[in-house]
This record gives structure tokens, sequence and C-alpha cells, in this order.
């Protein structure tokens, strides 16, 4: 398995998807169910393809991601060809990114000593999407890029 499976959550979510991939294979609903009985194996292999199949949909799609903590901040613009990012950090006291006043301060204070920001750029492996999984797996969740692009234009590194 290239990624890692799908949560049952997201299998559940999935499940019309999951019926059409079984059924580009010829499995019908009811050999499903007798390949889930006796091979057991073979049906977590099934799940298994069937999650990298998603994964690699997604992530051939994702161009922003974020991952943010109380203290610090990485966004990351996923281009073609590199990964950008602007990372922040804070060094007020009691401040919580995570939490909205926490963020109201930063908004008004980003500009400020007791915010560091840095920027980077960085080319992939040779396996991009297998970057961005590692990234997500880390805790970064996909967004629409909102902050990324609001800070790129301040501090213009693109």
């Amino acid at each position: 398995m290239k990624y890692r499976r799908l949560t049952k959550e997201q299998l559940e979510e999935m499940h019309p998807e999951f019926i059409n991939f079984l059924a580009a294979q010829s499995i019908t609903a009811d050999e499903w169910e007798t390949i889930k009985k006796e091979k057991p194996n073979v049906a977590e292999d099934e799940i298994d393809v069937f999650s990298d199949l998603v994964w690699e949909g997604v992530l051939g799609k994702v161009a922003y991601l974020e991952n943010i903590t109380a203290t610090e901040m990485h966004l990351f613009h996923l281009a073609e060809k590199e990964m950008s990012l602007i990372a922040v950090r804070v060094h007020q006291p009691g401040v919580d990114l995570t939490t909205e006043p926490g963020f109201e301060w930063f908004k008004k204070n980003f500009l400020t000593d007791a915010v560091d920001m840095m920027t980077a750029k960085k080319a992939y492996s040779e396996d991009k999407n297998k970057d961005k999984f590692q990234l997500i797996e880390k805790g970064a969740v996909i967004t629409k890029g909102e902050l990324f692009r609001y800070f790129d234009d301040i501090i213009e590194i693109e």
C-alpha cells in the first residue's frame, strides 16, 4: 500500500465509488460478501487498492495545505514543480493561533517582533503525491489557499 487505508468513515462516505470500483473489476455485491467472509485478506487488499486510488486522485488535485498549531503556521502552495512554504512562529506568551482570540491577535500583530515569518521553496522528490501525503500525515489539511495567498501578496515570495 502506497498511502494508508481510508478510515471507516471515509469508506462509508465513498460507498458508491467503492461499488463502482468493485463493478469495474466485475465483482458483484454477492461476490463481495463471499470474498469478505471466505477470503478476508483479499477483501483487505481490495480496500487498500481502492484507498490508494482515492488518495492518488485527491493528492493530484491538492494545491494548498495548512498546518496550524498553537504557536506556528505552515502554509504550503503545491505548484507543479515545487512547493512553497510560508512559516510563521508566534513568540507572544498566551497566544494560541488555533483559537479565535489568538488568531485575531495575530492578524493585528503579524508585522511585529513577536512574530517571525520565513519563506522557502523545495523541489519535490521523485513522487510528488507522496510528498504531499507526508505533509497531510504530519497534520496538514487541504485548503483553498486563502491564507497562503494573503501572506504571499504581502511578502511576495512567488
